[in-house]
């Protein structure tokens, strides 16, 4: 007979809340059984389940224990007593030092009654301990800046065992791990360290990892949901070895260090998974800077549902991708999801009776069964001269990586008038602007009315945690964000971000496309033969029912998918 699992014992804080008649005895069983699943705290729980607030909850603990009450955000950590707690206790008990005078060691704590942590501390520092309460949206973002440090990651991982291997990769020339000048950077801590970096940046969703080396110190940072965040500060010492070491491993001369490198690397997490990176090296004044771009083909896979378009929006781009003929743009800023964007649709494509062929500067990532191409400028293999060598290849569906000058949007359209589906991108704002775009760049008008089928615009948002809690916002700066009157009829919650340990205290976690899907009409086709501007064609679109990017944002908002502060800062009223 299969033992039930045992109920956890009520702690002093869900006790408390109960007695307060804060929280019902089954609320707080649930919530414990939650935090002990998901090896969280109880704080934790109470946020995600929005039953009060960091605020409320540090009031309370406060007011009900009898411990002094800080707003953290007045607080200066340059003073903070930062080697008085060992940093593996920072991460693991959730505490901050905060002051060291004499044998007293204050301690920032959101919850008083874990005593377990608090003798762990007093017994690894002999020091008699204050529990002050802080807010726990606000200590969450400190003990990440304070846990372990890199430094003492460094040394600790040669006891480690790590169970990543940097994959060959047989193209590109450069160093080899027997090059001479490589004997030196092979050391065990230098490498661990930088699995370990790697696997962090891999295991918090990061895009980018930027390696920086200045004057009086070294950092790496992780671009996580569009925002760049310090992670670690290595010893200066180490500069030139990881970047040696990183080079090597891409395949770059690690001689050079006058001229700006740029090579690939892929980690083999496990057999059956693995990341490929994008490398670029930049001479700096202080030595060379790194940034490694995370290419994960799992972000190809996610489906066209994950993406984040509306329903008809969906329907427009299935629509158009699925015709014989014809050209799909997608456009949008550096780092807006374009190529994610592009892939998913080819991978919806991607089937036995298709011959798919792509040109990219560079490939990021690899799928089975597309033909892709990297062009390369400095032997001739520009975009224009790929395209016209898969002319002659017998393609069905033809994704250049971005259209950038006359030649290759003319062979590209040429392409798209001859049966062929074309894909490419274009750095512009929204729509309507690629298409006054390509006629400033002496597309002929007949050419594009005749060969564009839909163009989307895109940005992306960070999207808001689970510990999102209501905000209120005056009515006339929602209508000035650009809702209708007729939006505020008290049908929906407007979301700000809350913080949690899941979320490291930012209130986001992830992030969620904002389109404008803009299909090519006939009355559209004949403004742009009559050489309409932009504003005409965002007219017409808009007439037409075509969401723009802020009016998209502002849907996200209303379904509490993000924040209003994030669809502001990334759309264009």
């Amino acid at each position: 007979m299969a033992a039930t699992p045992q109920t956890p014992q009520l702690s002093g804080l869900a006790r408390a809340l109960v007695q307060a008649g804060r929280l019902k005895e089954a609320e707080a069983e649930d919530l414990m059984q939650k935090a002990q699943a998901a090896k969280t705290s109880l704080i934790d729980q109470i946020l995600e389940s929005r039953k009060a607030s960091a605020a409320d909850i540090a009031r309370f603990v406060a007011e009900t224990f009898g411990y002094p009450l800080l707003d953290l955000a007045a607080f200066d950590d340059a003073h903070m007593p930062k080697d008085a707690i060992d940093r593996k206790l920072i991460a693991t008990h959730k505490v901050i030092p905060l002051n060291k005078r004499g044998n007293r060691l204050s301690v920032a704590v959101s919850d008083p009654t874990n005593l377990g942590a608090l003798d762990e501390i007093r017994f690894q520092t002999g020091l008699t301990v204050d529990p002050i309460v802080v807010e726990h949206d606000k200590l969450i973002p400190l003990v990440a800046q304070n846990s372990e440090s890199a430094s003492e990651a460094l040394a600790n991982l040669t006891n480690d065992e790590l169970t990543l291997d940097f994959a060959e990769d047989e193209s590109g020339a450069g160093a080899k791990q027997d090059d001479p000048g490589a004997q030196d950077i092979d050391d065990a801590p230098v490498v661990k360290f930088i699995q370990k970096m790697l696997l962090d940046a891999i295991n918090d969703g990061a895009s980018d990892i930027h390696f920086e080396p200045y004057e009086k110190y070294y950092r790496i940072r992780f671009r996580v949901d569009g925002i760049l965040r310090e992670v670690a500060k290595p010893p200066l010492a180490i500069k030139d070895k990881l970047a040696s070491r990183i080079k090597v491993i891409s395949r770059l001369n690690i001689a050079e260090k006058r001229v700006p490198q740029d090579g690939r690397m892929k980690l083999a997490i496990s057999k059956s998974r693995s990341i490929d990176f994008r490398v670029s090296t930049l001479p700096t004044l202080q030595g060379e800077k790194i940034v490694l771009r995370i290419l994960d083909p799992a972000s190809a896979t996610l489906g066209i549902e994950a993406l984040g378009y509306e329903p008809e929006q969906k329907a427009a781009l299935l629509e158009a991708i699925s015709r014989p003929y014809g050209m799909v743009l997608v456009t949008g800023p550096t780092g807006s999801g374009k190529t994610v964007s592009l892939y998913t649709c080819l991978n919806l494509l991607n089937k036995d009776g298709v011959n798919i062929s792509t040109a990219e500067d560079p490939a990021e990532i690899n799928l089975p069964g597309i033909n892709q191409v990297n062009v390369d400028d400095k032997v001739g293999l520009t975009f224009a001269a790929a395209l016209k060598s898969f002319l002659r290849q017998d393609p069905d569906i033809i994704m250049v990586g971005e259209i950038r000058d006359i030649e290759t949007a003319e062979i590209a359209i040429k392409a798209a008038q001859t049966g062929h589906m074309v894909m490419s991108t274009l750095h512009t704002n929204d729509g309507p602007q690629t298409l006054t775009r390509l006629m400033n760049m002496g597309v002929p008008t007949f050419n594009i009315a005749s060969s564009i089928l839909l163009i989307t615009a895109q940005r992306l948002a960070r999207r808001l945690c689970n510990c999102k809690q209501p905000i209120k916002v005056p009515e006339q700066a929602l209508l000035d964000a650009g809702f209708a009157p007729e939006d505020l009829d008290g049908s929906w919650t407007l979301y700000g971000p809350g913080g949690c340990e899941r979320c490291k205290g930012s209130g986001y976690k992830g992030r969620v496309g904002i389109y404008q899907v803009m299909p090519i009409s006939e009355a559209m086709q004949k403004l742009i033969m009559s050489g309409a501007t932009a504003i005409d064609l965002a007219q017409q679109a808009k007439a037409e029912g075509v969401k723009d990017l802020r009016e998209s944002g502002l849907l996200k908002v209303k379904q509490g998918l993000t924040s209003l502060d994030e669809v502001l800062s990334t759309t264009n009223a």
